[in-house]
Parts: structure tokens; sequence; C-alpha cells
């Protein structure tokens, strides 16, 4: 995409080496051959990130079989087998990182995205169940973000109050979880382990479906 054409150029402007690939999540044979392509491309990747998902509302309802494979397929098999191909390119004697981006909704379930909410707690249990089959050379940890960014849902009045109904009257930006990731890297002894960047909406009891927020 541009966008994505601009970060590259940004990352090269800056000193560093980057490269744009594009792949259907949803499509199992692009999934597997991304990480091929990227380390033929930049040579030995390590560190992985499991950040695009499908954010769309359900219910317990409403769910059809159609919206569950679509949610499970971006949002937990994509990440199983991107972390499944991340691991089999590692060189021998390197060490590498995979964080996946997972939710605060993980810790305070609301029914509002039901599949999606389903998908995102068992990505949760993955991270766990990796971070001990690939240790001890590839550690694996999460973030599970709060509100963060205008959902297509929600209007700007929206996302003010889903903002202010956490605890700590705020949610995060792309800067912070970007800053959560270097904290990670920079942790070798962590572990399995989720930062929730929430401001604190996953110990609030008045969650967005409770007050009636759209996210």
């Amino acid at each position: 995409s541009a966008e994505a054409a601009v970060v590259m150029r940004e990352i090269e402007t800056k000193g560093g080496r980057a490269a744009t690939f594009a792949a259907d999540l949803a499509d199992l044979d692009e999934v597997q051959g991304l990480v091929a392509d990227a380390a033929g491309k930049l040579g030995p990747l390590t560190l992985l990130v499991n950040n695009a998902s499908l954010f769309e509302t359900d219910e317990a309802q409403t769910m059809t079989p159609e919206s569950w494979v679509a949610n499970m397929d971006v949002n937990l098999r994509a990440p199983a087998f991107l972390s499944q191909a991340f691991a089999a390119q590692l060189p021998p004697g390197a060490s590498g990182n995979i964080v996946n981006l997972i939710d605060q909704r993980v810790w305070a379930p609301t029914p509002k995205l039901f599949t999606y909410t389903i998908g995102k707690m068992a990505l949760w249990d993955m991270t766990q169940v990796l971070a001990r089959a690939l240790a001890p050379r590839i550690r694996v940890n999460g973030i599970g973000p709060g509100p963060a960014m205008i959902s297509a849902r929600q209007s700007d009045t929206d996302f003010a109050r889903q903002c202010a109904a956490t605890i700590l009257r705020r949610g995060t930006t792309p800067e912070e979880i970007c800053a959560a990731i270097r904290f990670i890297l920079s942790a070798p002894a962590m572990t399995g382990q989720m930062i929730a960047l929430d401001g604190g909406q996953h110990l609030a009891w008045e969650t967005p479906d409770v007050v009636g927020i759209p996210e």
C-alpha cells in the first residue's frame, strides 16, 4: 500500500533496511510463504510481530459459520503458522522474539465481539504454550491494547467516551505499543506474558457494552 511504502522509505532514510510484502492472512498458502519471502529479501528474521486481525462485531446469537471461520483464520491460524515458519527459519545459535497483539478483553470479556474475543483468548493461550514450546531460543509475549485507534464503527465522540471510561481516563497509542515491543526485546527474562496497554480498561466495570459505546 501507499502507507506501507511511506513507512519503508522512512526506515531507509534513517539507515535501516526495509521491504514490503502483501499477503491475504485468510489464505494459508500465502501465510506459509510470507516468512520465507521476507527472510529471502532481508536475511534471517529475529522478530515477528503478529499484529493484523479482523475486528468485526457479532454476538453468540448472531455469529455464523462464515464469521467464525473468517475470524479464526486471520486472528488465530495465521499467527500460529507464521510463528511456526519464523521458528523454522531462525539460524542455529540465534535468539528470536515473537510478540502477539492480543486484546485487553481476554481479561475482561464482553459479548459484543463474540467471535473476535474467542479468537483473541485462544491467541493468548497460544502465546503461553508457544513460550514453552519454543524456549529457550525464542521468547513469546503479548500486548493487550485497549482503545488505541478509532474503529470504523465509532465517531470521534464514541472513541473519546471509550477512552474516558477507562480508570486512567485514556487509551493508548501506536507509539506506546511500539515502546512496549522495545521493552519486551530489552527484557531477556520475560516470556509467556501479556502487557495490557489499556488505561486500566480491563479493571473497569463499565465496559463499552454496559454503557452502550460502539467499538
